[in-house]
């Protein structure tokens, strides 16, 4: 009596884990994230998009063209509540090499920031400080990050609602200090794809009790906004994605990015179209339709 609907729940299951593995090895061609001879941080933090980054990347591995080292690396921050032995026991079985870095982040932002106010950014400074250092000194050539594609279009509404500027998180990025290269091969997935495919496989996910705890958060607004416009336009999220690799600087009003100072007029070329279209030799444009 189950046999059918077990076989359509094992269906479903191969097919978005084939849709993962697909979406990760175009980013990371795409981008050429990871060469041959890579050494690859990836940084484990114990949700469920950095175990879905490893997991993946494992598999990818197995099959890659090209030989690269993995090592997960978990960084303990010392917050309330915290086990120590989840990680470990489950790397151990899955015989993934790794390390465990200690560094009591947790008092520091609870002893700086005041009650209500946002702790997300100090802490992601000291966290990123503590890895990109670890990853310097231990000849690291990549790091791996786990964000994914609504990480990366939260960023850009958060950054033009609070910032006024149009950035988000590219795919690969050089730090600012020069000495890592970061990669995100989650780019191209779902934040819903990435959460059903941690439950299916029943990853041991770690809260975080300093961020995961503030309900009023910017970024929770942006995911709600992003959620009711998927709602009433699905696929809307995706194909704002799309847009942040198909940008046209002259389109916008950064003078750094296009010299609008020096724009003019080119008569002469202005000529030849008009000579061309009375001639009827002008290629056809995109644009062009039924008069």
């Amino acid at each position: 009596m189950n046999a059918i609907p077990s076989r359509k729940h094992d269906y479903e299951t191969a097919k978005l884990a084939k849709r993962l593995r697909h979406q990760v090895g175009q980013a990371i061609a795409d981008f050429n994230m990871i060469e041959d001879g890579d050494r690859v941080m990836v940084c484990l933090s114990g949700g469920k998009d950095s175990y879905t980054l490893l997991d993946i990347l494992l598999k990818l591995q197995a099959k890659a063209p090209v030989r690269f080292e993995l090592v997960a690396v978990h960084l303990d921050q010392k917050q309330p509540g915290y086990d120590p032995a989840i990680l470990p026991d489950y790397l151990r079985g899955l015989g993934v090499r790794f390390e465990i870095l200690e560094q009591d982040t947790y008092s520091v932002v609870k002893r700086v920031i005041l009650e209500g106010k946002t702790m997300c950014s100090l802490c992601s400074r000291l966290r990123r400080g503590s890895l990109y250092t670890h990853a310097a000194e231990r000849g690291y050539t990549k790091i791996a990050l786990g964000h994914h594609r609504d990480d990366i279009v939260e960023t850009m509404f958060l950054n033009l609602f609070h910032q006024a500027t149009l950035k988000a998180m590219p795919p690969k990025l050089r730090s600012d200090d020069g000495r890592n290269v970061l990669i995100r091969p989650l780019a191209y997935c779902a934040e819903d794809d990435i959460a059903a495919y941690a439950e299916q496989q029943g990853f041991p996910i770690m809260p975080c009790n300093l961020c995961g705890s503030q309900e009023n958060l910017q970024r929770k607004t942006i995911k709600a906004m992003l959620a009711e416009w998927e709602k009433k336009h699905p696929g809307r999220t995706e194909t704002i994605f799309r847009a942040l690799g198909n940008v046209a600087p002259s389109q916008l009003a950064d003078r750094s990015l296009f010299d609008f100072a020096g724009l003019g007029a080119n008569p002469v070329a202005g000529r030849a179209d008009a000579q061309a279209w009375l001639a009827g030799t002008e290629p056809a444009r995109a644009d062009d339709g039924p008069s």
